[in-house]
């Protein structure tokens, strides 16, 4: 499959690499001569130097052998256009990246198709979803909804008193003699297992569960978390996405957002209307004071900064705000901010990748998501007529080793994954796997 990018930054070069590990014919395109004698010296990538709007580039990038077109600079127009010439120069689908929400409204989806763009990504407005998402489950890391959240995959960090510690999974699935819940994975010290019966949970560890509606305030019990309903959240940083999350709380929540640039304390003063904007900065422990850092439920930095991120959660856990989430752009920083105690990170490169490399996947793939906390990947798999898995109960197939089902959603209705378990045609699977199994795992449903 051969895969055109335009555009050498974070989210560019990190969707390439995930590509090329998954054995796909890549180009990148950039305008910016250095990152491209950079990316030769450390990747067997193609580089074109040119901007994506010039048919002479996209050209000699060979456009018209392009399975698809991902158009990821930083300029909203540039990859509007350069997707646009692409589809016309025969590239077979096209991907753009846009920083304007009317653009994925319904009523303006018409236009983008008819210029023959196949799909647009904001991840911004990914991102901000995300953090939305942590928000409304407090007990956990992460979630990941399937199916409008009626099945879910949480990742839960397991503290020193949680009554898991010290038992075996076996005995953990004795508790759940309902199965709403199934333990899919776990990470210690950076290492990505699938947990087999004997397996016995550790303080630190993070754990990953798919759960349905009916078993999350039993794994929250089990784990020893506490949901809690978050009624005061701060946001520093006026970011795309601190907007975007505050637009998306003001109407339900108390929100206050610190922002240290005061030309943008008036922009997002136009732009929110019930959230309480501070000029001042997110670090000034006074100010933090002054405004109540004590009373809030949540604390949420979006800076562009991921140390300084990193560092207003820490001193915000330190006030006794019960979650922080930490926007970390450099993945080096992830385990420095898990070490610290922060509760949740976020990376938009991360959150967008998963989101284009869903269409990169065979025809059975309904969606990726890719875990900043483990190189593992959890996909839904739609079941096609005759494939493999639905020739016998899962007990009964030899599933690959390092991955695990964790759940079958059936039309409207949803299950935790079991030995007796029966997979049909048109279901879909919900599948948590390493990356040795991938492949292994996809003859299972073709």
């Amino acid at each position: 499959m051969r895969i055109i990018i335009a555009g050498a930054g974070d989210v560019g070069i990190y969707l390439a690499k995930m590509l090329y590990k998954a054995q796909k014919n890549i180009v990148v395109i950039d305008t910016d001569k250095e990152k491209l004698e950079h990316i030769n010296s450390h990747f067997d990538f193609l580089t074109v130097e040119g901007s994506g709007t010039s048919i002479e580039v996209l050209k000699n990038a060979e456009i018209n052998k392009a399975d698809l077109f991902i158009a990821l600079t930083e300029i909203e127009e540039v990859n509007i256009t350069s997707a646009i010439l692409a589809k016309r120069l025969g590239a077979k689908k096209v991907i753009a990246r846009v920083d304007k929400k009317e653009y994925l409204k319904e009523e303006n989806k018409k236009y983008i198709t008819d210029l023959g763009i196949d799909q647009l990504i904001y991840p911004e407005i990914l991102a901000s979803a995300e953090i939305n998402s942590i928000i409304t489950q407090t007990g956990a890391v992460k979630t990941y909804a399937f199916a409008g959240g009626k099945l879910s995959l949480f990742v839960i960090k397991l503290e020193e008193d949680a009554p898991i510690i010290g038992k075996t999974l076996q005995e953990v699935s004795r508790l759940n003699a309902e199965f709403d819940y199934r333990a899919v994975a776990v990470t210690r010290n950076g290492n990505t297992i699938i947990p087999r019966g004997d397996n016995i949970f550790k303080a630190n560890d993070l754990f990953y569960v798919i759960c349905n509606e009916a078993g999350i305030s039993k794994l929250m019990k089990l784990s020893g978390k506490k949901k809690y309903v978050v009624k005061k959240l701060m946001i520093m940083g006026g970011s795309r996405v601190g907007i975007k999350t505050a637009l998306d709380c003001e109407k339900k929540i108390d929100v206050k957002i610190i922002e240290q640039n005061k030309s943008k304390c008036y922009n997002l003063t136009d732009i929110l209307q019930e959230s309480l904007v501070i000029h001042g900065d997110g670090r000034d422990a006074e100010l933090l004071h002054e405004e109540g850092i004590e009373t809030m439920d949540a604390f949420v930095a979006v800076t562009g900064n991921s140390e300084t991120n990193i560092l207003a959660c820490w001193h915000a856990q330190k006030y006794g705000v019960k979650k922080t989430i930490a926007e970390v752009e450099n993945m080096d920083y992830f385990d420095i901010a898990e070490k610290m105690g922060i509760d949740s990170t976020i990376n938009k490169k991360l959150i967008a990748a998963s989101h284009i490399y869903a269409h990169v996947m065979t025809a059975e793939v309904a969606s990726v998501q890719c875990l900043a906390t483990s190189d593992a990947e959890i996909l839904e798999y739609t079941v096609r007529p005759n494939a493999k898995i639905t020739r016998k109960k899962l007990k009964d197939i030899k599933f690959p080793k390092n991955s695990i089902i964790g759940g079958v959603i059936r039309q409207k209705n949803t299950m935790i994954a079991k030995g007796d378990t029966q997979v049909l045609e048109d279901d879909k699977v919900i599948v948590f796997a390493l990356p040795d199994a991938i492949k292994k795992v996809s003859r299972f449903f073709k």
